[in-house]
């Protein structure tokens, strides 16, 4: 470990060749991580001239090693959803604050929750990728917020098990909205096949993409009750936001009174497409709803829409 430095560089991809897993990294230096998704930041940094000459790859044992001689901040909150239901826009509110560090939906953080690794180390790999994104490469940092994809609900456990100190939200939506997006442009989880095994697979035959869209998200929504059940999440509902950054949500994050005014910069602007304007599509989205996708909707994913709705609802009432 003697020697080791990798100030400015952060992990990009963890992958496996020859049975040995190992990790690429790239250099951004003190740049801010600004943008919607971290593939979209390493998309940019890899245009760099030095990153195009440079290259740098490990075993997967220098996280730990990096960990220990360098420790980085640990997770101050964790954001689970359902998709498309306006995580992307609170994880955008909250990068606006100069002491945060927000990593949105990074794939080496997906890669190592669902793998075959021995529990133990992946255990040790999931806290030394943690440390590497919480480093405080502009020195003011003080938090750091990471967004998760939609179906790593499923790997909710072992993430508790490393950081049970963490706390976590579930942000969701009304399923036949979600459903409509999901049609209009299928997310990853949303395509047979695209993203390999994992918790929304129920093994059953489907019959169209209406019924696999709505069957998959019925149960994205399923397992985050059960989840918020077991581990006492938060659940936000996308018609709370942005309002909710200002109220539960500020609190739950612990901004003070100027991080709530500095957060809503970013509040009227589209979180997925910067610089254009944000508006609602509640409703066009349930005008285009065909039919048979409101029957599927309502058989496989409203039931545990509304379990989420009283669940949310009671809790605000404690």
């Amino acid at each position: 470990m003697e020697g080791l430095n990798l100030d400015g560089w952060l992990p990009i991809r963890v992958w496996q060749a020859a049975g040995q897993w190992q990790v690429d990294w790239c250099w951004f230096g003190d740049a801010r991580l600004s943008q919607p998704f971290f593939g979209d930041a390493v998309e940019q940094a890899l245009r760099l001239p030095f990153n195009q000459a440079f290259r740098r790859q490990t075993p997967l044992s220098v996280l730990d090693q990096w960990r220990q001689q360098s420790p980085g901040l640990l997770p101050s909150a964790f954001i689970f959803h359902a998709s498309r239901c306006g995580s992307t826009l609170i994880s955008q509110m909250l990068a606006q604050l100069n002491d945060h560090i927000v990593i949105s939906e990074p794939p080496p953080l997906d890669a190592l929750l669902r793998n075959a690794m021995p529990h133990a180390d992946r255990s040790m790999a999931l806290m030394g990728l943690m440390s590497a994104y919480g480093q405080r490469r502009r020195g003011v940092e003080k938090r750091l917020v990471i967004k998760l994809d939609a179906w790593n609900i499923g790997e909710l456990a072992l993430l508790r098990e490393c950081f049970p100190d963490t706390p976590w939200l579930f942000v969701y939506r009304d399923p036949l909205e979600i459903a409509v997006s999901h049609l209009r442009r299928p997310g990853m989880h949303m395509v047979p096949g695209m993203i390999g095994p994992s918790v929304l697979d129920d093994g059953l035959p489907f019959s169209g993409q209406e019924d696999f869209v709505a069957r998959r998200l019925g149960r994205l929504l399923q397992v985050g009750l059960e989840r918020c059940h077991e581990f006492a999440g938060l659940t936000v509902n996308y018609a709370e936001l942005p309002d909710a950054m200002a109220g539960r949500l500020a609190a739950f994050f612990e901004l003070n009174d100027d991080q709530r005014r500095q957060v809503f910069a970013m509040a009227g602007q589209h979180a997925k497409q910067p610089g254009q304007a944000f508006a609602g599509d509640s409703e066009d989205k349930r005008r285009e709803a065909s039919s048979l996708l409101r029957e599927r909707v309502m058989h496989w994913a409203q039931g545990p829409y509304e379990a989420l709705e009283t669940w949310r609802v009671g809790r605000h009432q404690c």
